[in-house]
């Protein structure tokens, strides 16, 4: 099963997608962390996550690039947090852009062939209204792309809106 949530910042899309892989009974818990760690800011959203999924039985699996070369164990329940900090590591490591999309994928798809529950956490930083720089443009361009083609393939998509999950697809 795949389940997309996405969500604004703080909107408590992280919360809700810990208790959907909570609920979910087989298989190891892998939470697949996408943030590079660069300033005091990052180590304290990066520390109130570690707080948030204390003793809910999760395997940390640092992951900021190259999600397709991750060994996954069978069956395992998957969370990936998130999608967005992935796609901005690939974009902006001074590689092939333009594989961006596809190398994501192909990542997501490995999750999902080999787990039972993939659930992938995403951001809306589409509806802010501000013109961005042209690198920053085709990123939230890529971004929008992968947002779409994993909802489009998901099971379940939900879209958390100050802590209510609203179901978009699935149930």
């Amino acid at each position: 099963m795949l389940i997309l949530v996405s969500g604004g910042s703080a909107s408590g899309k992280s919360r809700y997608a810990e208790e959907l892989v909570v609920r979910t009974q087989a298989g190891e818990r892998i939470y697949v962390a996408t943030m590079q760690v660069w300033d005091a800011e990052s180590r304290k959203r990066v520390e109130r996550h570690r707080a948030m999924r204390a003793g809910k039985g999760f395997r940390t699996v640092e992951r900021p690039v190259r999600l397709g070369e991750m060994p996954v164990p069978e069956g395992a329940v998957v969370l990936l947090e998130d999608l967005s900090n992935l796609a901005a590591n690939e974009w902006f490591d001074g590689g092939d852009r333009a594989g961006v999309p596809e190398r994501v994928l192909t990542g997501i798809r490995k999750l999902r062939d080999r787990s039972s529950t993939v659930v992938v956490v995403t951001n809306e930083l589409f509806s802010d209204g501000v013109c961005y720089d042209p690198e920053t443009a085709a990123y939230l361009a890529c971004l929008a792309q992968l947002n779409r083609v994993i909802a489009a393939q998901a099971d379940r998509v939900y879209e958390v809106v100050c802590g209510i999950p609203v179901c978009w697809k699935g149930e």
